[in-house]
């Protein structure tokens, strides 16, 4: 079985725009991916009809990933909040349905940032919180044939979801068939003590793969277990993408969010070359069992 990989346009650009996609869509096909993940931090920045046939011009496939500050908390106290994150949300199915992409990911049940000392309480009501109105966007999903991948994040960023079991525990809960798990390798080497047994626990509901190195860095300069990665892919018969993840230092913005304070490579160009090509040494003669 052969994977696709790709890499995410925040490894070159924050915020995605329509404008961006030809010229990005073309560095990346030349670069040898065969995907990319498109991060949608404002849909009014993009065109549908646009983004498609810069995609169809370059061949890509793609998936989506969502960006969610704390005014798109699903799991907050505040109704006016949440109903904007469920907007939010449901625009991305909307692009992503419009696209051609299959997936749309990211850590939707709470905001990024999120982490705090709280009654036991407290979380089980924003747990609630955010599996009730995960619930509703799944229907959604579902009907627009699109699949939510649910993203653990490291207890630095999140005081909810940090673990696959985390993961596969709110996925059940919510118990749509389009709801599954997306596993970023980074936020994987934090919390995880056996990548390869993280990866049996999502199982079958891992929709989607995002890798870096422990430091953030183009897979092959760090200290990450690849062959856990490829041993767990392989027992689950994965089928989906291996997208390189990983931000600009260019943007201030993003930059400070995501506590990136240097460069990780000599250029982005550079970061994502590098890293396409270890992870298709590693993956090379892949096989589900």
């Amino acid at each position: 079985m052969q994977l696709t990989f790709g890499v995410s346009t925040w490894l070159w650009v924050s915020p995605f725009t329509t404008k961006d996609a030809f010229s990005l869509f073309a560095k990346i096909r030349n670069k040898g991916f065969d995907m990319v993940e498109i991060a949608v931090e404002d849909p009014a920045l993009i065109d549908t009809i646009k983004i498609k046939e810069a995609l169809n011009a370059y061949g890509l496939s793609v998936v989506v990933c969502g960006a969610f500050g704390a005014d798109r908390d699903i799991s907050g106290d505040d109704k006016t909040v949440q109903q904007n994150a469920i907007n939010y949300i449901k625009e991305c199915i909307d692009i992503a349905a419009q696209i051609g992409a299959p997936v749309f990911g990211g850590p939707m049940y709470s905001a990024v940032g999120k982490a705090r000392m709280v009654s036991s309480e407290q979380r089980k009501k924003e747990w609630n919180t955010a599996v009730n109105n995960l619930s509703i966007v799944a229907e959604i999903a579902a009907s627009s044939g699109i699949r939510l991948a649910l993203e653990p994040l490291n207890r630095f960023e999140s005081d909810m979801v940090n673990t696959a079991a985390d993961a596969i525990r709110m996925v059940n809960e919510i118990n749509n068939p389009a709801v599954g798990i997306g596993l970023d390798g980074f936020h994987t080497n934090i919390e995880e003590p056996d990548i390869e047994k993280a990866i049996l626990t999502a199982g079958d509901k891992l929709f989607h793969v995002q890798v870096a190195e422990n430091y953030r860095g183009a897979p092959g300069t760090g200290q990450t277990n690849w062959m856990a990665w490829r041993r767990g892919l392989e027992k689950i018969n994965y089928n989906g993408a291996i997208s390189i993840e990983s931000f600009t230092p260019d943007n201030v913005t993003l930059a400070g969010a995501v506590c990136i304070w240097k460069k990780l490579a000599e250029n982005q160009d550079i970061f994502a070359r590098d890293g396409l090509k270890f992870l298709k040494e590693v993956f090379e003669n892949f096989e589900s069992v």
